[in-house]
């Protein structure tokens, strides 16, 4: 027989085990949910009208993630003026900015087309493409930095490389663009109002401060910056219902603020590999630690902004949100996860003011313009 000690021997092993496995299982409970959002709430049914207290709720939470989108983008060091506007308009639009005088910043960034092009990649000078697609310019003052790997600051210092890129518009030096400038006669008087009590006003930087100014402005509320403003129809049930599953899946740790993206940059392929030879922010920083990293997208507009990713190879938005899932959080979407988010990415198309973005009436050219290109 065994002896009491024995038995209250096996009796405490048996309990410090079974103690071990609870901890055990708290402890990759634990971890999960770093790797996991929270489970999506309960989606409403569509056609059926959600709890008034649910819906203030969701928009609540999606204040507090997303915020409120501004009319402009100031900067201190370039204060927007009627006038800065009215001139960063027409060269906006200038083709005479290029060396064949056939592409404007209008070319790549079609402001009645949601400021893309609908192109993988852009039609630059003699008909050359680079390797990268080029994002919407809406809403874009409010990024974190300019182009896909941030090698611009600001719109401001964004405005000045693709005008002297021999790829995109082509022009030899800063100095060839203001002698362009200086023959067409009309921006005399634009360039000294836009930038009073300067001697010569018509100058490189300020063509592109011009430029910002304009696009400070070019900003696209829609649908969902009614619902966070109180209109509980801005959203239908299903846009609802997407937004929470956006939430829930993980989505808003990089595409969150105002332009829903933009705000950082990231490695794609954060958790899985994503075949890319673009070495993204890498070739900028020179730090190792920044291969394949570039500057997330925003998702204003991205219903209407197609192709997707850095170099425009994704034409289906279905598959750009799978892939999205999957390599940055590695999780597989079923069919009605990805239509729910997509639903709630329709409600982020926007309204551009169809007056401030008319193409205006650019000055004549002057007898001493220079001829285009061949």
């Amino acid at each position: 027989m065994r002896s009491i000690t024995h038995i209250r021997g096996m009796r405490v092993r048996a309990a410090a085990i079974a103690l071990f496995g609870l901890c055990l299982a708290t402890a990759c409970g634990r971890g999960e949910q770093k790797q996991a959002a929270a489970p999506p709430a309960p989606a409403t049914p569509a056609g059926a009208k959600a709890p008034d207290a649910d819906i203030a709720k969701l928009r609540e939470q999606a204040r507090g993630i997303f915020g409120v989108l501004p009319a402009e983008a100031p900067n201190p060091k370039n204060p927007i003026t009627p006038e800065k506007v009215a001139l960063g308009r027409m060269l906006f639009y200038e083709t005479r900015l290029t060396l064949s005088q056939q592409q404007s910043c209008n070319s790549c960034h079609m402001l009645d087309h949601y400021g893309v092009d609908g192109e993988p990649t852009s039609l630059g000078h003699k008909g050359q493409r680079g390797a990268r697609n080029a994002p919407s310019v809406y809403n874009a003052a409010l990024h974190i930095a300019q182009f896909w790997d941030g090698r611009a600051a600001d719109v401001e210092e964004q405005a000045k490389g693709p005008v002297l890129n021999p790829v995109e518009m082509a022009m030899p030096s800063p100095a060839d663009v203001v002698v362009v400038l200086k023959s067409i006669p009309g921006y005399a008087p634009l360039f000294a109002a836009a930038f009073p009590g300067e001697p010569d006003p018509i100058t490189f930087d300020n063509m592109a401060l011009a430029i910002a100014a304009f696009e400070r402005r070019l900003m696209t509320p829609g649908p969902f910056d009614k619902f966070l403003e109180g209109d509980d129809a801005a959203l239908t049930p299903a846009q609802r219902a997407g937004l929470q599953t956006f939430i829930a899946t993980g989505c808003i740790t990089c595409h969150n603020g105002a332009t829903v993206g933009g705000r950082m940059f990231q490695k794609l392929g954060l958790v899985e590999p994503y075949p890319t030879q673009d070495v993204g922010r890498e070739k900028v920083t020179g730090n190792e630690a920044d291969r394949f990293v570039f500057k997330v997208a925003s998702l204003r507009n991205v219903a209407k902004t197609g192709p997707w990713f850095m170099d425009g190879s994704i034409t289906d938005l279905n598959q750009a949100i799978r892939l999205m899932a999957r390599h940055q959080l590695g999780k597989q979407l079923t069919d009605p996860d990805v239509a729910s988010i997509r639903a709630f990415l329709e409600s982020l198309t926007g309204t551009p003011d169809a007056s401030y973005i008319a193409k205006p009436e650019l000055p004549p050219s002057g007898p001493s313009t220079p001829a285009p290109s061949a």
